[in-house]
């Protein structure tokens, strides 16, 4: 099993820096970074920084990695936030200096294209937080969902194992940022369908993965995935992004992991809830909910192909829907199947 650094924990006032390593919508958008920032200072009683590139769209991956070693580097910040995700990510990892980051441990907090930063650093043994971008989950219109809150809290702050908890709703339909009155607006909340859980074994393992579109181009670029004995005893976390992607996209994926013998290896498959609206297709409740069932049926399909017995776990409050939780990428996770149980390690 790979071993892994442990991170530091904030306390309350430190600083704390937000970048853009992906695409640099505050610069459109500035007041949904603003408000997101704002939570971090009184929700969180953290003191956010933003690097130049933060607010700059079409910024260089060269001006960007040069934001990322500043903000890791900088010993006065405790931790580093994302704003959001993006699209080209892969291409910035060529301009990062490993030794810097294994020299300037800090939690690192971002999900969707930041995938391939959470890869970078699981490489180097180095733990971070999937999940937590200012402007999405920081700058929820209405308010904050209090399960975000509490397990951005643990991942922040708290040592020890946590249970990993079900929403009984969920959110996955957007409000136009465009229009600066929808802050003030509060989504839309539909019933959750709760775990959807196959499988009877109790294991625990490393956790590794993240967005199923990033990982495919990890896959295509096959320079940074991890090494076959590096996932020996680890559990498999994923989930889809906001283009609602066509179930072969994740069949494709899977069977990639199958046919390099991964699904020997992992103790586990944890796939977060799809979203299954966006504003270029706003789907029926019925369209939404056809489109997770078959998800998970594909998912279930290629893993039992490949592994009859290790536990799946869908419909996780994880990824792209709200509210969510935190995944510790590179910490340990336990699966009690006996009791239907999750334990993360903060």
């Amino acid at each position: 099993m790979k071993k892994f650094i442990q991170l530091p924990k904030l306390s309350k006032r430190d600083q704390v820096a937000v970048i853009s390593p992906s695409a640099g919508l505050p610069g459109l958008f500035p007041w949904v970074q603003d408000l997101g920032l704002e939570r971090l200072r009184t929700v969180f009683d953290l003191v956010p920084i933003e690097y130049p590139t933060t607010r700059t769209m079409g910024s260089t991956l060269a001006d960007r990695a040069r934001d990322l070693h500043a903000a890791f580097s900088d010993p006065a910040n405790k931790a580093v936030f994302t704003s959001i995700g993006g699209s080209d990510q892969i291409k910035l990892i060529k301009y990062l200096d490993p030794q810097l980051f294994l020299k300037n441990i800090k939690p690192f907090f971002g999900f969707s294209d930041n995938t391939h930063l959470h890869n970078f650093l699981w490489g180097l043994g180095i733990p971070s937080y999937y999940g937590g971008s200012i402007m999405t989950q920081f700058a929820m219109q209405g308010g904050m969902h209090d399960m975000t809150i509490k397990f951005l809290k643990h991942a922040l702050f708290d040592d020890g194992d946590f249970e990993l908890e079900i929403s009984n709703q969920y959110n996955d339909e957007g409000l136009d940022w465009s229009l600066k009155e929808n802050l003030l607006k509060v989504r839309k909340m539909e019933s959750n369908d709760g775990l959807i859980w196959d499988g009877d074994s109790d294991t625990e393992g490393i956790l590794w993965g993240g967005c199923v579109e990033s990982l495919i181009v990890q896959a295509a670029t096959g320079k940074y995935l991890p090494q076959n004995d590096d996932l020996e005893n680890t559990i498999l976390f994923l989930e889809t992004a906001e283009d609602i992607p066509e179930h072969w996209i994740i069949e494709y994926l899977l069977t990639g992991f199958g046919e390099r013998g991964w699904f020997d290896k992992f103790q586990a498959v944890l796939v977060g809830r799809p979203k299954a609206w966006e504003f270029n297709k706003q789907n029926s409740p019925q369209v939404k909910a056809a489109y997770r069932k078959n998800q998970r049926e594909t998912v279930l399909k290629v893993v039992r192909q490949y592994n009859k017995y290790i536990p799946v776990i869908q419909n996780l409050d994880f990824g792209h829907t709200d509210p969510q939780i935190v995944i510790p990428n590179g910490k340990k996770a336990r699966v009690i199947s006996s009791t239907k149980k999750i334990v993360l390690q903060a």
